[in-house]
Parts: C-alpha cells; structure tokens; sequence
C-alpha cells in the first residue's frame, strides 16, 4: 500500500518567511557596523603620523575646569602628559569633554590600539613640554609683594620688528619697569645649549630639559654663573629679567621690561617647533621660588 505524503505549504511559507527574516537582520547589522565604521573613520580622519605638529596642538588651548584639574591631586597623579595626551585623542574623536571617566578611559585604550604610532608620538611631545616643569620663571619677593609680574596669551600674535612675523613666546610683564631686579629661575633641570646675544632676543639662555624640550629665556638684563653645557637645576638662578635686544648687542629701552619665554619641540619634520608657552605658565604661576629682593 502507497503512501501519500501531503505538502505542507504552510510550513514551507514559514521557513521562507524565517530565512527572509534572518537575511534582513544581518544585513541591518552588516550596514550599521559599516556605518559606525565609517563614522569612526570620519571622526579619525584628522589622526596622522604627524599629528604633534598640527596647529591645533601647537596651541595647547586648555579651558579653565582643565586648568583647575590639572593643579589638583587628582590631575598630578594621573601625570600631565598622558592626561593631556588621552584629553586631545577622546575630545577630537568623540567631541565631547574628557573627564576620565572609566568609560572614557575604555575607549581611550581602543584609539590607543588603533593608532599606536601617533598616540606614541603625541605622548612624547607632551612629555617634553610638561613632564619637566616645576617652577615659574620669575621668582616672587620674600619682602616685597609689589614685585608681582602679569602675562597673557600672546602666541602667534603680530610682530614687525626684523620683518613682519608671528610671536613665538609668552611675555611675562614686569609691574616695576626695573631692568636687572627680577630674577630668573629655571623651570626645569636641564643642560644650558645656548648663551650670549641675539638680536631679536637680547641677551638670552637656552636650556634643554632631559625629556627633550628647550626651553628660551631672552631679553635678560645680566647671567648667572653659567656657560654653556652647564647643568642646571629647576629653580636655579639664570639671571635677571631686563630689556635687551631689538638691536646690535646691548642694546635696551626699545620696550618694557619682560621675560620672553619660549618652549620648542623636535619633532620628524622640525628641529625647532615652538609650542604655546601660556598653558604652561598658568600651570606654574602657583609654584614660584622666593627670593630676597626688592624693598626689604
């Protein structure tokens, strides 16, 4: 006796229906993988090799809460150069402040795993230009507290003296327009690679801290006891704030008493890449060496 076998239509729909249904997921999800990848790569896109010698980093911009961290317990225990670092990678790809949070920190590791060699690369600058400092270069009054000094955010602002160029320095002003009474420190330790006259910088010393940044004091009214390739210490006197340059040597009086303060970096394509000193001077206007001068 044959057996009759009845197609079951409805099961066969079924199977259709649930392999389309399957088909349709995973093409939802092939698409959105390639779109989030897509926007990640468009959000990456600024990340090259070169990335520490762009404009944006040059300006080193920091905003106020920043500042306030970074002086604090918290912001010195996670060291200035890999928080900065970490800060300029997560706020350039997701566009939204970096607070360290341990989610942050999760995709941090991630643009760290995909893109080892400039994370490396912006890390090192950073090390060269924060992990050295620790004193401002002016030191206070132990007597006098009139003997304050101001400075601002003068970077790449116009300069027409030797032909038109931007400034590559932060001027700290003196509040007592007295050439020879303030006193230079240094901010790091460091080798002293450059001494003697310039003519757009007067009388000036150039240090080389021992992650890699030089650091520029010039318009100096008179030295230390240096020369170079000596070392020096952090809060070492170097000499004392004056007004000197804009001219053949010793030349003064073509402007007020300042320090011009100057950081640059090597980085692959330039031996002297000049960094904004500002940020680094509001870090540091809160550790100043005292010294006995002024009125006692």
């Amino acid at each position: 006796m044959k057996r009759r076998y009845r197609r079951n239509s409805r099961g066969s729909v079924s199977c259709i229906y649930g392999a389309g249904f399957v088909m349709v997921l995973l093409l939802s999800i092939i698409i959105t993988f390639f779109q989030s990848d897509l926007r990640k790569r468009a959000s990456c896109s600024w990340i090259h090799e070169n990335i520490n010698e762009q404009e944006e980093f040059r300006a080193t911009p920091i905003n106020e809460p920043l500042f306030s961290y970074l002086k604090s317990e918290g912001g010195r225990e996670q060291g200035l150069p890999k928080l900065l670092t970490d800060m300029y990678f997560y706020e350039g790809v997701y566009h939204q402040e970096f607070t360290g949070s341990e989610n942050q920190q999760k995709k941090i590791a991630f643009l760290k795993n995909d893109f080892p060699r400039e994370y490396q690369s912006l890390l090192a600058s950073n090390e060269a230009i924060w992990a050295d400092i620790e004193y401002f270069p002016v030191a206070a009054s132990s007597w006098d507290e009139s003997c304050s000094v101001t400075f601002g955010d003068s970077w790449r602002f116009e300069r027409t003296y030797g032909g038109k160029r931007t400034h590559e320095g932060c001027d700290i002003m003196a509040d007592i327009n007295q050439r020879g009474l303030y006193p230079v420190v240094s901010i790091t330790d460091g080798v002293v690679e450059q001494k003697g006259w310039l003519e757009k910088g007067g009388y000036r010393l150039g240090i080389r801290s021992s992650h890699g940044a030089y650091f520029y004091y010039a318009h100096l009214y008179s030295y230390g006891d240096l020369q170079v390739g000596d070392t020096v210490r952090a809060g070492e006197l170097l000499g004392f704030m004056g007004d000197s340059g804009y001219g053949s040597e010793g030349t003064t009086g073509k402007f007020a008493v300042h320090l011009h303060m100057g950081i640059y970096i090597v980085t692959e394509h330039n031996q002297e890449q000049s960094i904004n000193p500002y940020p680094v001077m509001r870090y540091l206007e809160d550790k100043k060496i005292r010294m006995d001068y002024g009125k006692p």
